[in-house]
């Protein structure tokens, strides 16, 4: 009888214990996003080679805006930006390059298939030995999707974390 009194007091305890704790954990992660758009402010060297061994450096993308997004195939929200990236570069590739960097352990294979089901018009680059040291140059990541857009002359003009949306595409880049 007395175990079954003290449930409800340890659960009501652990609630409430956690629920603050998850709550300052979101702010941290605020708070790093933030701290981490004021130590780069700018576009870092870079050289990333996507699926189809086309080589992207901070060089290649000079003049145009950049829209560096990290992503993952489990990832629900990045899924839903797709179409709107794919939908975007395909009216204004002309002054915008988007990189894809899936940040998980993927097969080449499956991107590809992957990339023919969403349509991907824009590179993919995967996390490789060759391009993990790379996608570090952009800061820690600490939610996906997280997108780096970044002016012409290099200078990041956004970085969001979460589903992007065509109007959000627009407002920033046209």
């Amino acid at each position: 009888m007395l175990k079954k009194t003290l449930i409800i007091p340890i659960a009501l305890l652990l609630f409430f214990t956690i629920s603050p704790a998850q709550a300052m954990s979101f702010e941290s992660i605020v708070h790093s996003a933030k701290n981490l758009w004021k130590k780069q402010p700018t576009l870092p060297d870079f050289s990333l080679t996507d699926t189809k061994g086309n080589i992207h450096t901070d060089e290649t993308s000079k003049g145009k805006y950049l829209l560096v997004n990290f992503w993952a195939t489990w990832c629900p929200p990045c899924l839903k930006e797709i179409p709107a990236f794919v939908e975007f570069y395909e009216k204004h590739a002309d002054k915008l390059q988007i990189l894809g960097l899936d940040f998980e352990d993927a097969n080449r294979e499956k991107i590809a298939d992957f990339s023919d089901t969403f349509l991907i018009n824009y590179p993919i680059i995967l996390f490789t030995e060759e391009n993990a040291t790379q996608f570090k140059n952009f800061g820690e990541i600490v939610g996906m999707p997280t997108t780096y857009i970044y002016n012409p002359e290099g200078k990041l003009i956004d970085l969001h974390m979460g589903e992007m949306d065509i109007k959000t595409l627009e407002k920033l880049i046209l």
